[in-house]
């Protein structure tokens, strides 16, 4: 189960703007008019329309879908607030399909599915995990007819299988660490104020799956 969302988190929540989608919470901190928003309300549309069943599966396992921005990926799931967080660079970017965002969301819910069912995102099962849900969205790339995609979804479960050691604490923490200062980059924060923050913060990763 989530565990109790911290003052921070509630209060992002709060003033994020969202809307219910059958039941699920799907918001952004983004400004006006929140084009990150209505792209993952069509991805979600999309996904519906597509794989009935994977469109249940994400409605039940999740609770939210936040458009924010993330240190070290275009999406991960959020344990505390049973979220799948998509981050805003990629969600609104030109070079991001629906398609693309469909298929993230379809692998942060696999994440979801598998801790509901007692599945943790521990160190040592990480790239078991990991390749179970880019086989998700490798059977979702199929459901659209995407060739290209679903070969490089291929590829992609193959690297995983190839490369537990990106999955390791240390490189978590790693990319996590220099993912944040690109997003403080990102947020126009100014470099006499990175420098300090960089300072004052341990280099830990949250708690996210990817």
């Amino acid at each position: 189960m989530p565990t109790a969302l911290s003052l921070f988190e509630k209060l992002s929540l709060w003033v994020s703007t969202n809307r219910e989608v059958d039941g699920l919470w799907v918001g952004t901190v983004e400004d006006s008019p929140h084009p990150g928003l209505r792209r993952v309300e069509e991805a979600l549309q999309l996904i519906k329309r597509t794989d009935r069943i994977q469109y249940a599966r994400i409605i039940r396992h999740l609770r939210r879908i936040w458009v924010n921005i993330i240190s070290n990926a275009s999406a991960c799931y959020r344990h505390s607030l049973n979220a799948c967080v998509l981050d805003e660079r990629f969600v609104v970017a030109e070079t991001t399909t629906l398609e693309r965002i469909a298929e993230a969301i379809v692998h942060e819910a696999t994440h979801a599915r598998l801790e509901a069912w007692g599945i943790h995102y521990d160190e040592k099962l990480r790239p078991r995990i990991e390749a179970i849900c880019v086989r998700r969205e490798l059977a979702f790339a199929r459901r659209l007819s995407d060739d290209a995609q679903s070969e490089k979804l291929k590829r992609t479960a193959d690297w995983v299988a190839a490369n537990p050691d990106y999955f390791s604490n240390k490189n978590f923490y790693d990319r996590h660490y220099q993912g944040s200062i690109d997003a403080l980059h990102f947020l126009g924060t100014p470099d006499w104020l990175v420098r300090v923050i960089v300072k004052l913060r341990p280099r830990r990763a949250r708690n996210f799956s990817h």
